[in-house]
């Protein structure tokens, strides 16, 4: 499947278009070279702000794809949403539909009932999926991938500044040259929030360059920074107390806390100076 969006609804991240790359092609190459490539191809075309086509060629039997238009609202879906049935019930669906029918639906809820976190609407789902989708009532896209990347989905900047999405890694690669990127697992895109990690919706995302075999740039791979959490608060039982997360390593913090918010507790290890103390403590024992 292919989406494609005018830079005026969606613009590529600058961390992923390589300044000077003359290989990526115009959106009308793009859009003629997939259908060429998939003569049976369903494309569907809003006005020159987004297209979208997808064709049933070399789909694997557990990552059908779907496509579906309802109310100005365009979506594409790759892969199978497990818990069907306990999303449906909770946005009160009571008509079988697809997996396509049904990320529409939640994304009118997310719509519609602002503010709605939308981290906590794509962490609800379980599975393997991947899907774009473009509201031409608010010109917003909408884009996600599941936890643990069952789905691989890319994205990339073409020649005239168009944002393009597809799970065909040599699509986007002829497409786009040197100016695309995997698009990162947990993680999820939006017109009004950009990139954005649902499965850690604290933790800030790195753009990491990335280098091909010949030691050349190719854009960024996007890597969610569990490690770099700052300003949040932390508990211990139902107390809440101020903290300053100053590092991380992969499983341990170390918190500083101002002195007059000490509290007995049975990992203290240090102490610091007179007006504050250091803990480090097991991630497992502080929420955030």
């Amino acid at each position: 499947m292919l989406a494609l969006f005018n830079g005026k609804v969606a613009s590529p991240p600058k961390e992923i278009t390589v300044q000077g790359d003359d290989s990526r092609k115009h959106d009308r190459e793009i859009v003629d070279g997939f259908k060429a490539q998939f003569p049976g191809a369903v494309a569907v075309e809003i006005d020159g702000k987004c297209t979208m086509s997808y064709s049933h060629a070399n789909q694997q039997l557990l990552r059908p794809r779907y496509m579906s238009v309802q109310d100005d609202i365009m979506c594409m879906f790759e892969g199978v949403i497990e818990n069907m049935p306990v999303v449906r019930q909770q946005y009160g669906i009571t008509r079988s539909i697809t997996e396509v029918s049904l990320i529409i639906e939640i994304y009118r809820v997310l719509r519609d009932r602002s503010p709605y976190p939308a981290d906590h609407v794509i962490r609800g789902l379980t599975g393997a999926f991947a899907f774009v989708l473009y509201d031409n009532t608010t010109s917003s896209v909408f884009v996600a991938v599941d936890c643990h990347g069952k789905v691989p989905f890319y994205w990339g900047g073409s020649a005239d500044g168009s944002l393009v999405f597809s799970e065909d890694q040599k699509l986007v690669k002829t497409a786009c040259g040197k100016s695309f990127s995997p698009f990162p697992q947990g993680c999820y895109f939006s017109s009004a929030d950009g990139l954005q990690s649902f499965e850690h919706p604290l933790s800030p995302i790195k753009a990491m360059p990335r280098v091909d075999s010949q030691g050349q740039v190719c854009g960024s791979t996007f890597k969610v920074m569990r490690c770099s959490i700052v300003d949040r608060w932390a508990y211990f039982g139902s107390n809440r107390v101020g903290c300053e997360l100053r590092y991380q390593d992969c499983d341990v913090f170390l918190v500083r806390f101002p002195e007059e918010c000490l509290m007995p507790c049975p990992f203290l290890q240090e102490r610091g100076s007179d007006d504050e103390a250091v803990f480090r403590v097991c991630f497992d024992n502080v929420v955030l």
